[in-house]
């Protein structure tokens, strides 16, 4: 099978991460006999740098025309420590998202049984902790009406939602729910805002469609308490773009490791798959970042694909790194191997995975790690 994949290495670590999730594709590739066709463009600061424009047309026109995009990270110092900047990466990652209609986030939190001791939370809190977060991406308070008085000393940012978007992102949160554990927790601010209220009625008239599937209502501050007091509870967390933003990060500390997360941007024609880290610039070009979210974020572009055997191969080849400790410093500080050998033995397993005897020699040395 032949696809187009549009790549936005994007800033930071970005193209350090994304180069393995490559590695990985091309090893997928020429086990399964696909073949993948990447076309490299520019997103966020690297952007400014070289256009001025943090979505320049051209990545535009690529991602239309692509069977699925796999991005990087965005973001700068340089923009960020300035109020000022009238122009910045973000913006190119929020329109492109808007151009796309990419309104649905998707993202599977974990608890790996051999990083539960890499958590700041207790082992018996949360081990078989299995969660997936459906955020809505495209609506609310990121994409309404902002204002600043004159004279600076007021600013306002509106918040608003449709039926419509409240629906299409409930109808895939009910059938997740109905593939995974039958359950289904909506989280929003139905006490104090009007937005939120719209959402729990939607929600509450489209479950008489599922009935397979138990709703629950819960308040976002409870919600964040209850992510770090009792996460099992959670199936599937469906709720509105800045509390998905804000809980889905804190969620990441279950896993032990930001760089273990990966996520989906879904819409009616797209898809774009990324890992949750951010560009994390105090790591850029020293080879020390994790590339696990961004390789399990490739796995999840396969799905997509509809390669499900080829994403489980990926997945399978995350959890042996994890268990024989081919992990990065962020996870494994005594005894750490770089991105790109993280990247060698994902890919050293997917042409071997009938064998998983470790050659801790090799992989140091570049070398196949299979004996």
């Amino acid at each position: 099978m032949k696809f187009n994949i549009t790549v936005i290495p994007g800033d930071g670590i970005g193209p350090e991460v994304t180069e393995q999730s490559i590695k990985v594709l091309e090893a997928i590739s020429e086990v399964y006999d696909h073949t993948f066709k990447y076309e490299k463009v520019l997103m966020g600061a690297c952007a400014i740098d070289e256009t001025g424009n943090p979505l320049p047309n051209e990545t535009l026109v690529s991602c239309k025309k692509s069977d699925a995009i796999l991005f990087g990270a965005i973001g700068d110092p340089k923009y960020d420590n300035d109020p000022t900047a009238k122009v910045r990466p973000e913006q190119g990652l929020l329109k492109l998202r808007k151009e796309l209609g990419l309104f649905c986030n998707v993202r599977p939190v974990t608890a790996y049984d051999s990083l539960l001791k890499n958590s700041p939370l207790k082992e018996d809190i949360i081990k078989n902790t299995d969660i997936t977060i459906y955020r809505e991406l495209t609506g609310g308070i990121y994409f309404g009406i902002k204002e600043i008085s004159d004279d600076g000393q007021i600013a306002f940012d509106g918040c608003s939602y449709s039926v419509k978007e409240i629906e299409r992102m409930g109808h895939l949160a009910f059938k997740a729910a109905q593939s995974r554990r039958k359950k289904l927790t909506l989280v929003d601010k139905a006490n104090v805002l009007e937005t939120s209220r719209l959402w729990r009625k939607t929600i509450t008239k489209l479950a008489e469609q599922y009935k397979d599937v138990e709703l629950s209502n819960m308040f976002v501050d409870n919600a964040a308490m209850q992510l770090i007091l009792n996460p099992k509870q959670f199936d599937v967390i469906l709720t509105e773009n800045l509390f998905g933003d804000i809980l889905s990060d804190e969620a990441s500390v279950i896993g032990g490791s930001i760089g273990l997360l990966a996520s989906a941007s879904v819409g009616d024609k797209n898809a774009l798959f990324e890992p949750i880290h951010g560009s994390y610039p105090q790591a850029k070009g020293k080879d020390i970042a994790n590339p696990l979210a961004s390789i399990l974020s490739a796995a999840m572009l396969l799905k997509h694909l509809g390669l499900h055997s080829e994403a489980l191969v990926i997945e399978n080849a995350v959890q042996k790194s994890l268990e024989l400790g081919i992990t990065t410093q962020d996870i494994n500080r005594e005894n750490s191997f770089s991105t790109s050998k993280v990247g060698d033995f994902i890919v050293d397993y997917i042409h071997h995975q009938e064998d998983s005897n470790i050659n801790f020699k090799n992989v140091h040395m570049g070398q196949s790690t299979i004996i």
